[in-house]
This record gives C-alpha cells, sequence and structure tokens, in this order.
C-alpha cells in the first residue's frame, strides 16, 4: 500500500514551487491532496496557478483539488480545515507552505510591514493547526507541518553572499523563529494524541520557478542549493513518521535517517540527501 494511502492533506502555497512539490510527492504516495492558494488563476493561463497545479497532479494519476483562500486574510481562512475536507473526506496532514516577505533592513520595517508578515507566516498557520486538531485527537492521528526556513538564525560572519542579504531577511527570519518555536511548544501538547508537530526548512535555496531573484547567488555558491525534491521527500517523511517537535532542515534529516531522494512522482531514485541541484530547473 502507498505510504499516505486513504489519507487527506491541504498543502498551502501549493500553486508552484515547494507547496506544489511537496503537493505530487503526496499524491504519488496515494493522499487525496487539496491544494490552496491565495487565487485561482487567468482563464486559460494554467501554467503556475492552482488550476495549473490540480491539473498536473491529476494527469500524474493523483487525486486532487484546489481551493482559493487569502490566507491573511483571518476571516478567509476561519474555515479553510472544513472545506478543504469536502472533496475527499477529513484531512489528515495540514502543511503550512505559504508565506511571505517584506524585505527591509530591520531598522527600517514597519508596523504594517512585521504585522503583515507575522500574520500570514505565524497566525495563519497557527489557526490553520487549531482548526484541524480537535478532528485529529479524535481520529488518534494527524500531521502538521509547517515549513520554515534558515533565516529564522542570523547568518554566521562572514556572510555567505552580502551584507544586505542578510539584514533584509531579517523580520520575516523572525516570523519564522516564532513560528518554529510555537510549533515545538504545539508539538509536544498534542503528541500523546497520536498528532506529530514538526517544522521543516531547506538548507538554503530551493531552486523552483519562484526563486529566480536567487538563482544567481546559487550560481556562486552552488553549495547553497538544493533540489526541490529533496524538501518533498524529507516533507513525506515528517508527514508519515512519528517525528515530535523536530525543527530540522531537509538534508540534515534525510541524511541522519539515511533515506533516499526520490522523483515527485515516486518512480525514479534520485539518490541520498546529497543529490546536487539543477541550477537551471524551473521546476
Amino acid at each position: 500500500m502507498a505510504l499516505l494511502e486513504n489519507r487527506t492533506a491541504l498543502i498551502t502555497g501549493a500553486s508552484r514551487g515547494i507547496g506544489l512539490a511537496i503537493a505530487r510527492r503526496f499524491a504519488a504516495e496515494g493522499a487525496s491532496v487539496v491544494l490552496c492558494a491565495s487565487r485561482w488563476g487567468a482563464h486559460g493561463k494554467l501554467v503556475g496557478t492552482l488550476e495549473g497545479a490540480v491539473e498536473l497532479i491529476k494527469s500524474e494519476g493523483g487525486t486532487a483539488a484546489g481551493i482559493a483562500c487569502n490566507l491573511g486574510d483571518a476571516d478567509a481562512r476561519a474555515n479553510l480545515v472544513m472545506q478543504a475536507g469536502e472533496p475527499f473526506g477529513a484531512v489528515d496532514i495540514v502543511v503550512n507552505n505559504a508565506a511571505g516577505s517584506k524585505m527591509c533592513l530591520p531598522s527600517e520595517a514597519t508596523t504594517s510591514d512585521r504585522s503583515w508578515m507575522f500574520d500570514l507566516n505565524v497566525n495563519a498557520p497557527i489557526d490553520l493547526a487549531q482548526q484541524a486538531l480537535p478532528g485529529m485527537r479524535e481520529r488518534g492521528r494527524g500531521w502538521i507541518l509547517n515549513i520554515s526556513s534558515s533565516s529564522a538564525l542570523q547568518p554566521v560572519v562572514p556572510y555567505r553572499d552580502s551584507q544586505i542579504a542578510a539584514h533584509v531577511i531579517c523580520a520575516y527570519g523572525a516570523t519564522k523563529a516564532a513560528l518554529d518555536r510555537y510549533t515545538q511548544g504545539l508539538a509536544h501538547e498534542v503528541a500523546s494524541a497520536g498528532v506529530y508537530v514538526n517544522t521543516l526548512a531547506p538548507e538554503n535555496i530551493v531552486l523552483t520557478s519562484g526563486a529566480d531573484y536567487v538563482r544567481d547567488i546559487a550560481r556562486r555558491s552552488p553549495d547553497m542549493a538544493e533540489p526541490v525534491e529533496v524538501m518533498a521527500e524529507a516533507a513525506l517523511e515528517l508527514c508519515s513518521g512519528r517525528h515530535v517537535g523536530q525543527v530540522t532542515y531537509s538534508r540534515r534529516l534525510l541524511h541522519s535517517l539515511g533515506l533516499s531522494v526520490k522523483s515527485l512522482d515516486g518512480l525514479s531514485l534520485l539518490g541520498d540527501a546529497f543529490v546536487p541541484a539543477d541550477l537551471e530547473t524551473t521546476a
């Protein structure tokens, strides 16, 4: 039986990038996936849209549906988990991947900027977790995965790329640090109910179609990049195994467990945790 057979997974920020990769990998393991993104795309333009993501998974033999939701709006997200359970049944897995950043120096980040990032990057994932928990507790099983970032930690000196790049990510990183801490506390509260809560971050840069602005950084320092399949494989482990309160990184998790990396359709073996990234990929 496939690893996620008979399970429903809600994945936010899933119209492209890391979210879509995780959705494809989960669907390949038998999950019915509900993809959430901020809006449906323009008619006839499917690449990078919620419609296109759903159709891609279906074309690969998976089961998928989509929900358009502005996660930055507390009212819009108030019953998202209930909505996600309508197409295929109650949600067993929540992957909080959607996030947003306003690049600004920490000395200049406005209250508005900070509040917007904190609501989308911290409050929204916590809200969805709290929506999902009653049903998960009742059924005695569930997985919640929050996607974090290495920017939760201050970059070491000397900076790998530039001082400005290290500085402008500070406010965003602070929201991810808050999410990491909340995840750990929640994880230890609900583990006895069979609900497993963790955070996962890429080591540095995942080269997807949404990462064009950092592609030059990856070309200068190829070891800072990783293929999206590494994140998807690590997410699969954290949403199927019994891990409690991990604040971990993709390559490190896979290496520590001796796990292999497969293609998003699950059919091909790509290598181990050190599989290199294709610096020109647009997946």
